[in-house]
């Protein structure tokens, strides 16, 4: 039910922008463990600190508690989770995450799991990608190049990130279709905390146009092995780039 207060319905909107202030400070805060496991959150602390109401309040929890950042318990308060059981594959938690000063560890796990589901998918989309996909990865890999040289890095990762997607997707996997969204955030947090080169390694972006290449030619051999490859070298640039 929408809050309404004296104002009705047009209480929403701003209530809706109370719920994501308070969710943009809370959330960032408890993964940087500003907040350790085992703090207890006060719903009336809150309601004072953020200045909101009660409802606003508990949209956020609500969603802390969807990312099992956090649980609510009557009579005891907001108490933060331990670590092992946050929903680590969440779009929003790896954003926050990689935020914080680990931002290299975090990225170095993150890629890992790149490594290890990437090329397989790679090498079944070479099996099932439809003609309309193996269009969608060579238009990609296509703009990719265009976009590699002049410090275009914005553009460059729309189509990256497209990419990459269209790979999970094409593998006809739908558990490997759903990390399309942590890739996407691995890619975005790269770029955006510069942790790769202002003009991207040409040797990466040649693999990708060999990716596509592989898919099209229905070679799951040579698409898993250059998937790797791409993996591999977005490990050695973060040695560089984030030792």
């Amino acid at each position: 039910m929408d809050e309404q207060g004296p104002e009705g319905r047009g209480q929403r909107p701003r209530s809706r922008g109370l719920h994501d202030r308070v969710l943009e400070s809370l959330g960032p805060a408890i993964t940087a463990g500003d907040y350790p496991p085992g703090t207890v959150l006060r719903t009336d602390e809150l309601e004072r600190r953020y200045d909101v109401s009660r409802t606003v309040v508990r949209e956020a929890v609500r969603v802390l508690e969807s990312m099992h950042l956090v649980e609510s318990r009557r009579r005891v308060g907001v108490t933060v989770r331990p670590t092992e059981e946050w929903d680590v594959f969440d779009p929003q938690v790896i954003r926050w995450r990689l935020a914080r000063p680990d931002r290299p560890r975090q990225l170095r796990s993150l890629t890992a799991l790149r490594s290890a589901i990437e090329p397989a998918a790679a090498g079944l989309a070479a099996e099932h990608a439809t003609p309309e996909q193996c269009a969608e990865l060579t238009e990609h890999a296509l703009n990719m190049v265009a976009t590699s040289r002049g410090q275009q890095l914005p553009a460059y990762l729309i189509h990256d990130v497209a990419f990459h997607r269209v790979i999970l997707r094409a593998s006809g996997n739908e558990m490997f279709a759903r990390l399309g969204d942590v890739v996407a955030e691995v890619l975005t947090g790269r770029t955006q905390h510069r942790v790769m080169f202002s003009d991207p390694d040409p040797e990466a972006v040649t693999l990708h146009v060999r990716v596509a290449e592989a898919v099209r030619a229905g070679d799951a051999e040579a698409a898993e092995r250059y998937t790797r490859e791409i993996t591999v070298g977005a490990l050695r640039e973060l040695d560089i780039l984030a030792p």
